[in-house]
């Protein structure tokens, strides 16, 4: 297992900084616990110390943008962090414009990006995010039924779409050496949330 330095301190405080005031979309939840929680799967899964401070700051470019947009917080992370670091959250980040697209844009480009990535280390990062997220509807679904839904602006239909295309780039990514059992608990994951929503 890789050790964790002053690093991994910083990048934490700086999360945490970042994104204090954040809920989990629809609770109340604090955001920290994801962050938390992505890099815990990052280093279980074997990544490196420079992944798992990525998996704390996967978001900020992309949720906390600077007045000059998301490339300006990476800059940031950069400066902060090395290039290392702001490389793979560059990688988890699904826009770099000031205005961001719609939303079914985004996620059908970053579905996209997966699909001809062949850097291993942010795959890692970005499968241990979507499988916390994925973690966490299927949780909720069982907690409150099929109003975790409402929480998002594209649906219950585009989102399945989603994530179904998620699990096949991901282990597509077999093709350049990508493999992790996350991929296989992605899949079941998604399997259980579809086994929850059917479509009507």
């Amino acid at each position: 297992m890789p050790e964790l330095t002053q690093r991994f301190d910083d990048a934490y405080r700086y999360a945490s900084e970042i994104h204090r005031d954040d809920r989990r979309k629809g609770t109340d939840v604090p955001y920290l616990t994801h962050l938390l929680s992505v890099a815990a799967l990052v280093l279980e899964d074997g990544g490196d110390e420079a992944q798992a401070m990525a998996g704390l700051l996967h978001d900020a470019a992309e949720d906390h943008p600077t007045t000059e947009g998301p490339t300006g917080r990476l800059r940031e992370i950069e400066t902060r962090f090395g290039p290392d670091v702001a490389a793979l959250v560059a990688f988890c980040t699904d826009h770099l414009e000031l205005e961001p697209p719609p939303s079914e844009v985004r996620k059908e480009r970053y579905v996209a990006h997966l699909q001809e990535a062949e850097d291993i280390g942010g795959l890692r990062v970005s499968l241990s995010d979507k499988l916390h997220n994925a973690r966490s509807i299927l949780r909720d679904l069982r907690l409150h039924g099929d109003r975790v839904w409402d929480r998002f602006n594209t649906g219950a239909a585009f989102q399945l779409r989603y994530y179904r295309g998620l699990v096949e780039a991901f282990r597509s990514r077999a093709a350049v050496g990508f493999r992790s059992p996350m991929v296989d608990e992605l899949d079941r994951v998604v399997r259980e949330i579809e086994d929850l929503t059917p479509l009507r």
